[in-house]
């Protein structure tokens, strides 16, 4: 079984509070609606303390391009992403497994565009061997994180030797639309966050990781799942002045009807029922998409505590949350033998599973 050797974050320069980034959408939103106090309590509901991001509030006070935004996305998001590999796998220099020996990267990330991509910048700027394998991964969303970490599963199950990185950049607020006056960019204002994040997964045969005494995640199965004629239930519509929030209103309904029969044939495809699963380390959508999670699932609130905090703590980070969210479970208490779904929705709509057991 492929195992998630480390996990590691990086949070943005500039933290807010809830309160201030709710003072802002008043002023923004408030002439857009006669009833702002009452939309106004999306803040306040939505169980978010503080969040991080990129530029300072007063950049945001104003109107910028898609060129603006999107050099700025290019910018951080090399210089964050190569900080946080090196903070996963180490500086150059005393690195726990050489840069060499990284066979290839999944860049995860639906927030900006490049080409060349995010990881071709950073591999000249660290000492990555010129022939790793690079596969960047663009615009399945807040799943995104949980692909990554299966497609890096079914490239070490085929390479057994390989050690891979997973390496999620989403830049969130440099979506934001100035002039979109919108219930939905309200919302998304409430919610949406900047985060930073790379994953260390290593096939079977490789030496990393498996000295460290302590216990990691392996990935047993993962299941993938398109949820036909949905698109409009959560994306980007493209325009001129760039990414426009889809976000439907009924995502929490289309959760608690959809999600429980992919989960109940995960499970039964490896011969487990709900009450086996130890931890859920959900991708925390918002408060809202949390709740959906336990209805479907039958599970109790305090599976989602940590999910809880990350939201809390963090916001919604998109293609991101769910590495801070597996980072604070391999921090916990857990036992050998243990097991954990790990889940995030997306774009599509879609669904994307993944089985782990924790072991030496």
């Amino acid at each position: 079984m492929p195992l998630i050797a480390a996990v590691e974050t990086v949070n943005p320069p500039h933290k807010l509070s809830q309160d201030e980034t709710m003072q802002f959408a008043k002023n923004l939103f408030q002439d857009a609606f006669s009833d702002i106090e009452r939309l106004l309590k999306v803040f306040q509901n939505g169980e978010i303390s503080s969040r991080y991001f990129v530029m300072p509030i007063e950049w945001f006070k104003e109107k910028r391009s898609f060129e603006e935004k999107n050099d700025l996305y290019i910018d951080f998001a090399t210089n964050l992403g190569a900080d946080c590999i090196q903070k996963c796998i180490g500086p150059p220099k005393d690195s726990f497994i050489p840069y060499e020996e990284i066979d290839a990267i999944f860049f995860i990330s639906s927030s900006g565009i490049s080409t060349p991509s995010i990881e071709a910048r950073i591999m000249n700027m660290l000492p990555f061997s010129p022939h790793t394998k690079r596969i960047p991964i663009w615009g399945l969303g807040c799943a995104g994180g949980a692909s990554g970490f299966s497609r890096a599963f079914d490239y070490c199950k085929a390479y057994p030797k390989s050690n891979v990185l997973v390496l999620s950049v989403e830049l969130c607020s440099l979506t934001f639309q100035h002039e979109d006056l919108s219930k939905s960019n309200l919302v998304g204002t409430s919610l949406f966050a900047d985060g930073v994040a790379c994953a260390l997964i290593c096939g079977d045969e490789s030496r990393a990781g498996k000295e460290s005494a302590s216990l990691k995640p392996y990935i047993k199965d993962t299941m993938s799942t398109l949820k036909p004629h949905s698109e409009d239930v959560m994306g980007w519509e493209v325009k001129n002045t760039g990414l426009y929030v889809v976000f439907s209103r009924d995502i929490p309904n289309v959760i608690r009807t959809w999600l429980k029969p992919n989960v109940d044939e995960f499970l039964n495809r490896n011969r487990l029922t709900g009450e086996q699963i130890d931890h859920f380390i959900a991708h925390p959508g918002g408060k809202k998409v949390l709740q959906a999670y336990t209805d479907a699932l039958g599970l109790p609130l305090s599976k989602t505590d940590i999910s809880k905090d990350v939201l809390m703590t963090n916001g919604n980070m998109s293609s991101a949350t769910v590495f801070y969210v597996l980072k604070k479970f391999m921090e916990s208490d857990v036992k050998e033998g243990d097991l954990g779904i790990m889940a995030a929705l997306g774009p599509g709509f879609s669904s994307e599973l993944l089985l782990v057991e924790w072991g030496k």
